[in-house]
């Protein structure tokens, strides 16, 4: 079974200042509360073909995983997608004016092997409530 978890939020900055940010890998550990350090393979900035290495906590157990970016539009969408480790995923960032800000969209898809796999709806549900949190991290980050 596939894990699809698409969340959205409102931040009151423009785009360009939240992509900047947001779009920026080496920025992950400050509002993802679950990543715990990022480095870079390729040099920064973040270009089509950037490979990162990420190590993340979730669900009481290290990750360790490479993340290559495979589409990059500049302050509108930016796709990561890694292939190793027990939870291959695909990660989306969108964003789009929003009123006086941004709407920001982050998806996270991909398809659990081992137990993992087995405990796929569980594993959604906790993918959902991290990603919920790492939005409203990000959020409160950006309008301070």
């Amino acid at each position: 079974m596939d894990v699809d978890v698409e969340v959205h939020t409102h931040i009151a900055r423009p785009p360009q200042e939240v992509a900047a940010y947001a779009g920026d890998p080496g920025n992950a550990p400050q509002w993802y509360a679950n990543i715990r350090s990022v480095e870079w393979r390729t040099p920064p900035p973040v270009a089509l073909g950037s490979r990162m290495d990420f190590v993340a906590r979730f669900l009481g157990r290290r990750l360790a995983y490479t993340y290559e970016v495979v589409e990059l539009v500049p302050g509108e969408r930016l796709v990561m997608r890694t292939s190793d480790g027990p939870f291959p995923m695909e990660t989306t960032y969108t964003w789009a004016p929003e009123g006086e800000g941004t709407r920001m969209t982050l998806a996270n898809r991909g398809r659990p092997s081992g137990f993992a796999g087995v405990s796929a709806p569980v594993m959604a549900l906790a993918v959902r409530r991290a990603t919920r949190k790492d939005l409203a991290l990000l959020k409160a980050h950006l309008e301070r």
